[in-house]
């Protein structure tokens, strides 16, 4: 009687394997996540490697073609879609030869190096109206003329040309997904682009971003946003849409439809949370939210409009850049499911539903000293130089994190002033001169951090020889001082 049992159970541990392995199978082909480098000092591409393996990650999206990333992720496994940045479109719709050295140096070079390039995205965003038409004539000559050049280098086939579109190159007039087509001011040329994708069996790239709908509307419904359900579905037909990811993502499932295209393939480029840097921009949220797009992908369910053809989408973003643009809102710098230095900011399982995988942290970070700079016990802070300070700190650094309902919200006039020497001490790799602000500051090996509000240290330098300096957009760093001076008096 041993035998037969050892050989159930042996079956039935097979069964289990398989089970195992094609549940994997369908995660890893559904969630990726966004590697952005706009950092004042960026982890070594070998440990944000291995930050994506241990946490399973196996899909990237890059939004440049940065050798050291791309080397780092040799012979990793992880598939990379690689970005090619709006402002080099112009060079490749001019011609054959600028595509074919881009092709040459950034695909065949590390595809031949062993990096598993899968997609190349011909631009970010490109039709945004705030661009007001800039990239409108370049954009798809741009991905032609990369096309070509794959063939040509023989990887056609293999690397598929692709564009990361905006959510607002599609709508609906009536508000249901079903009626969705595209924007009547670029019709004809995103049908010309869906045709494209089509023939080449690449995907259509949409970046969807709910949060982004709530910060802009002040009477959207905030449950809307989520994956537990709404007490503001929108009913379309026969289908109720309990949030607003499905209505957004069946708004362009429809525009398909509507022009001939049912069949493309969807992927959702960027789509996330931030944890900072407005009232509705916390970890709460955050967690919430991604955890109910995980839990959807998970279920392998789909939307109303694709039922069973499981999401797939890429996560924004893998870490805080703290050098990002902060014209769209403060919480630009706050999108990372990890802080600056790869330490989780949640928990967080990636694999959906009641799975026990967390994230885990970068391994093998090295920090600079233990130190913090802050405003000096006996400083006046009615003194002019206080708020001039205060405003150069937060013009060349990130103080993101002060303002109404934000992690720092809590802090007195005195620590608001000591995160925005702070923020500078450490952009600038805790040089002396950088704590100085006059006299008026000094450092310290006592924590500041309170609550919420996380006083940083930052990590030793990639390259130990050049300090980083943040470089923010003036204005817009200068009205962010404004505000937070605001606040000191």
């Amino acid at each position: 009687m041993a035998r037969p049992v050892a050989g159930g159970l042996a079956k039935a541990a097979a069964v289990l394997v398989l089970v195992q392995v094609l549940c994997m199978a369908r995660w890893s082909d559904g969630v990726g996540v966004n590697w952005g480098t706009q950092l004042s000092n960026p982890l070594p591409g070998s440990t944000m490697v291995r930050l994506l393996k241990d946490n399973g990650f196996d899909k990237v999206k890059l939004f440049d073609a940065e050798d050291s990333i791309l080397g780092a992720l040799k012979g990793s496994g992880i598939q990379v879609m690689v970005g090619i940045p709006n402002d080099m479109l112009a060079d490749l719709a001019g011609g054959g030869k600028a595509a074919e050295h881009w092709v040459k140096a950034n695909v065949s070079k590390h595809v031949s190096d062993g990096v598993d390039i899968r997609y190349v995205a011909v631009g970010n965003e490109p039709f945004l109206t705030t661009f007001n038409g800039t990239y409108l004539n370049t954009t798809f000559p741009a991905m032609q003329s990369v096309q070509a050049a794959l063939a040509k280098a023989g990887l056609g086939s293999r690397v598929k040309v692709t564009v990361a579109l905006n959510a607002d190159v599609y709508q609906s007039p009536t508000g249901k997904p079903s009626d969705g087509d595209f924007r009547d001011d670029i019709r004809g040329l995103m049908l010309s682009i869906v045709q494209f994708l089509a023939s080449s069996g690449a995907p259509f790239v949409a970046n969807v971003y709910p949060f982004i709908s709530l910060y802009a509307d002040p009477n959207f419904p905030l449950d809307y946003a989520f994956f537990q359900g709404s007490s503001s579905a929108v009913v379309d037909g026969g289908v109720t849409y309990e949030n607003t990811f499905d209505a957004n993502h069946d708004t362009l499932v429809a525009a398909l439809r509507r022009n001939g295209f049912p069949d493309v393939p969807i992927v959702v480029g960027e789509v996330g949370w931030p944890t900072d840097g407005d009232a509705n921009a916390n970890p709460e949220y955050a967690r919430r939210f991604n955890q109910g797009l995980l839990d959807h992908i998970a279920s392998g369910k789909g939307t109303p409009l694709r039922p069973g053809v499981p999401v797939d989408a890429y996560l924004f973003s893998l870490v805080d850049e703290d050098q990002k643009s902060i014209r769209p809102g403060n919480f630009e710098r706050h999108w990372g499911v990890f802080y600056y230095d790869g330490q989780p900011k949640y928990q967080l399982s990636l694999r959906g539903g009641n799975g026990a995988g967390t994230l885990v942290p970068a391994k093998g970070v090295e920090y600079l000293k233990k130190q913090w700079c802050v405003l000096k016990r006996d400083a006046d802070l009615a003194d002019q130089k206080v708020g001039d300070s205060v405003s150069y700190a937060c013009g060349q650094a990130d103080c993101t994190s002060l303002g109404y309902k934000t992690s720092c919200s809590g802090l007195d006039p005195r620590g608001n002033v000591s995160y925005a020497f702070n923020s500078y001490y450490q952009s600038n790799d805790q040089d002396d001169q950088a704590c100085n602000f006059g006299g008026l500051a000094t450092t310290t090996t006592v924590n500041p951090s309170s609550g919420t509000c996380r006083f940083i240290v930052q990590i030793v330098p990639a390259d130990p020889t050049s300090a980083a300096t943040a470089s923010v957009a003036g204005g817009v760093a200068t009205l962010l001082a404004a505000l937070l001076l605001h606040r000191l008096f």
